[in-house]
């Protein structure tokens, strides 16, 4: 009889956990407190600029470098199997990604000839950005990005096509004991049964087990982005100072994002809104004057270091973690299902975890 697994969150990380389940032969149910591939699901999943790329990679630990890195060169088959199994698009643009400084240069172009990421200085102006941002910027012509609506419709009609259950509008309790669990109780009183179950319910995760993870330390980061559609866009993704622009293939405009620390409060807000179009329009003044289509937020699951919890739990040998990937969900979400997938069927290579686990 197959394996059931219970995956808590049907956000990109629970959706990828599922496919990757699927693969491996299990039955699995996923738990939505939401609706999945709606606005609503996930947030962050839905709200983040889909760029497939951590940034300033030289800056992060190499237990995150391995999980983004893993994920960048598994998406390009990935998404194409998505969209040949379902029909729906992923948004996927091998679009470059231009590093504006200040950023340290030698240790960039070190992490690139060490991780084979292509990168050429440039050398001329662009004509869309600030000419006084330009001096000793660096393009990456591989990064590529996704569009994270597009992408969870076509998880979430691939999941439905490999019979996947999905409770959607349905919250858990949060776990009271440190014994093996056989189900877990809805707000509603049911009891949904499963042989192991899997939390990939990322800024809410804590206060599912907080009485059984106490070290879990997993907090809300609101992230806010605005939505522009100028009449000439940017060739790149553009990335200056924390800040980024990402041209999407049919003429918008993302610009974002910030990092605030207000619990789960997702609302917008106008002061972020004005310096975000301030920071926009540093980088490329024909911003100026120009509609704000749209303005958004998401919580991501803010941990330190950038580093996710992938871990079977230390006490509750059926309940396994997969959470915590603050601004990485997307990248890492390939590598992060395989380890966890790993641990539920006993595969799992120590070292490759050990940085993962929970204590």
């Amino acid at each position: 009889m197959r394996q059931h697994a219970l995956i808590v969150g049907g956000g990109i990380v629970g959706c990828m956990t599922a496919i990757e389940l699927i693969q491996r032969g299990y039955r699995v149910t996923i738990v939505e407190r939401n609706q999945i591939a709606s606005q609503t699901s996930g947030e962050s999943s839905w709200a983040g600029g889909g760029i497939l790329f951590p940034l300033l990679p030289w800056l992060y630990r190499p237990e995150v470098n391995a999980l983004t890195n893993e994920g960048m060169q598994r998406y390009p088959q990935l998404l194409q199997q998505l969209t040949e199994q379902t029909g729906e698009p992923t948004g996927f643009l091998p679009s470059g990604f231009l590093l504006l400084p200040p950023f340290n240069q030698a240790s960039a172009q070190a992490w690139c000839e060490q991780n084979q990421q292509p990168y050429q200085p440039v050398l001329s102006a662009q004509s869309l950005i600030s000419e006084d941002l330009m001096s000793g910027a660096m393009l990456l012509p591989k990064v590529a990005q996704v569009r994270p609506p597009y992408l969870m419709k076509a998880m979430r009609s691939y999941l439905q096509k490999h019979q996947v259950t999905m409770l959607e509008q349905t919250e858990l309790m949060p776990l009271q004991s440190n014994q093996p669990i056989s189900a877990w109780q809805t707000n509603d009183g049911r009891y949904l049964e499963a042989d192991q179950f899997v939390v990939t319910s990322g800024a809410w995760s804590f206060q599912l087990l907080k009485s059984v993870a106490a070290n879990l330390n997993i907090k809300p980061m609101r992230g806010q982005i605005l939505l522009y559609q100028p009449p000439v866009n940017l060739p790149h993704i553009v990335y200056h100072d924390g800040f980024y622009l990402i041209p999407r293939e049919d003429g918008y405009l993302l610009a974002g994002s910030t990092l605030e620390d207000v619990g789960f409060d997702a609302s917008v807000t106008e002061q972020v809104k004005l310096a975000l179009m301030q920071k926009a329009e540093r980088i490329m003044p024909s911003l100026r004057g120009l509609p704000i289509i749209k303005h958004w937020s998401g919580l991501r699951p803010g941990t330190p270091d950038n580093l996710p919890t992938i871990s079977q739990h230390p006490d509750i040998d059926n309940l396994f973690l997969n959470t915590g990937h603050f601004r990485y969900g997307l990248t890492m979400a390939p590598a992060s299902a395989r380890l966890v997938a790993d641990l539920m069927t006993g595969q799992s290579i120590a070292e490759q975890v050990q940085a993962y686990q929970l204590t």
